[in-house]
């Protein structure tokens, strides 16, 4: 089994710039593991309306971004696993909804802030409130060549199938999401103490 970050690392490398083209493995995570998207049965990710409107919102990317580009995506029941590519020779205007953001280089922070922003402004108008809360910041890793790129794209399609010994499945714990919900409304600054998304240790080599 892959070994995994135990310990929230940076989430930046320093000195890079996020707005080049390039291949991005991205994982953002929902706040204390919380599985508001759906449930993973015999193997298989089930959608529940959350997880549809997460995986709808992801899909219209680059209709926002015209420079970002989809491959292999995810959608599991706490956290969601994609790769996006940065291509700067289809730059052109930006929609301004839902993804609702000022003019600004479309970095990859830029683009994840603007999706986070859009599926919590959706879920929160489906259940009159304000539970939903994603965990702050993302992981995100730059895909260096094609074997990382293979690897990655075979890591995010088994993902389902791996999730009985996934980190971030709280039941495999013994821990139900519902003993969790109570500090889902917590100030982002408990969401850094989180647990950290599974990462297979070949995707940390830079």
């Amino acid at each position: 089994m892959f070994d995994v970050l135990k310990e929230r690392k940076s989430n930046r490398l320093e000195g890079y710039d996020y707005s080049k083209n390039g291949y991005y493995y991205v994982t953002i995570c929902a706040l204390n593991n919380i599985e508001w998207f759906g449930r993973v049965i015999e193997g298989n990710m089930e959608l529940n309306e959350y997880g549809r409107i997460a995986k709808k919102i992801w899909l219209e990317i680059p209709r926002h971004f015209k420079n970002i580009k989809l491959d292999e995506f995810i959608i599991m029941p706490n956290h969601i696993h994609g790769i996006m590519i940065i291509d700067n020779a289809t730059v052109g205007g930006r929609h301004a909804c839902p993804l609702q953001v000022k003019r600004q280089d479309q970095t990859i922070s830029v683009v994840i802030g603007s999706y986070k922003s859009a599926v919590a402004r959706y879920i929160h108008q489906l259940i009159n409130g304000h539970c939903f809360r994603w965990q702050r910041s993302f992981y995100d890793h730059v895909i260096r060549n094609e074997k990382s790129l293979i690897k990655i794209r075979e890591y995010i399609r088994n993902n389902p199938k791996k999730w009985d010994l996934d980190a971030e499945n709280v039941r495999r714990e013994g821990v139900e999401p519902s003993s969790l919900a109570a500090s889902a409304s917590e100030t982002d600054a408990s969401a850094s103490s989180a647990t950290s998304a599974i990462i297979p240790k070949y995707i940390l080599q830079r």
